[in-house]
């Protein structure tokens, strides 16, 4: 639609209580940071022409509780690489990761607001999991678990992007987390894995030894926006949500040939 999947991931965090985001981004990624900072001459100038829709659409970034910083990652090691990056700037307290390319729509309570809510009330960092085709299981970090309650597990192991004959289980880790502070030493310890990389879920199985973690059937529905089709879904449906677009844009699909 009209706004960069990382407004929506910060917009997710801002609406589960978080108010301090730390934008991890590459060395030359430097619009991310632009684009999160304020522009008051922007600001003046659709406040000028009655621009409410646009203004409105960047309240988020004004609010005066919400903290968002920066923190580059110079090389492209992999996701638990740049969690571990943030180390300083998160400090030693849990703290939650969204991956932007995941969008999940969680409808009236959102995906992070979720999790916060299991972690708040067992007491553990907690991986948003979803069930997914066996012969999708090397494309993802799949879980082993037990389980707790209707949709809660507690992890026994995860591994990354296992062949489907040696796939533990169909629970795959989507772009969300609440970890505790704990994990920046794994990830410290953890070298490369997979694709050379620091692989977040090495850190993970390594934590798994010492420290209870759950697993979360999220409700809602995802867009993996990595990939063209779910990218182009997520358009799709998310202009389809659009009030004023919602009875064009349904007839303009409806009408079309092929």
């Amino acid at each position: 639609m009209d706004r960069p999947l990382i407004q929506y991931a910060v917009e997710e965090a801002l609406a589960a209580g978080i108010t301090g985001i730390v934008l991890v981004a590459g060395r030359n990624k430097t619009a991310i940071e632009k684009y999160f900072r304020r522009d008051p001459g922007l600001e003046r100038e659709l406040n000028d022409r009655g621009k409410k829709d646009l203004m409105s659409s960047l309240n988020f970034t004004l609010q005066p509780d919400v903290s968002i910083q920066t923190v580059v990652q110079e090389e492209p090691l992999g996701l638990g690489h740049a969690v571990l990056c943030a180390r300083e700037a998160v400090g030693n307290e849990p703290f939650a990761v969204i991956l932007p390319d995941d969008l999940i729509d969680g409808g009236d309570q959102g995906c992070l607001a979720q999790l916060i809510e299991v972690a708040e009330n067992h007491g553990a960092g907690v991986i948003a999991v979803e069930n997914i085709p066996v012969h999708e299981s090397d494309k993802y970090g799949i879980v082993s678990t037990v389980k707790v309650a209707e949709g809660i597990h507690r992890l026994t192991g995860i591994v990354e992007k296992p062949d489907p004959v040696l796939a533990p289980s169909t629970l795959a880790v989507v772009g969300r987390y609440i970890l505790p502070p704990e994990i920046f030493q794994a990830l410290a310890e953890t070298g490369k894995g997979t694709g050379g990389e620091i692989q977040l879920t090495d850190a993970i199985a390594r934590l798994l030894e010492t420290t209870t973690l759950l697993a979360c059937e999220f409700k809602g529905k995802r867009y993996d926006c990595g990939t063209k089709l779910g990218y182009l879904q997520a358009n799709v449906e998310y202009a389809l949500k659009r009030p004023e677009l919602k009875k064009d844009f349904s007839a303009y699909l409806s009408g079309r040939k092929g």
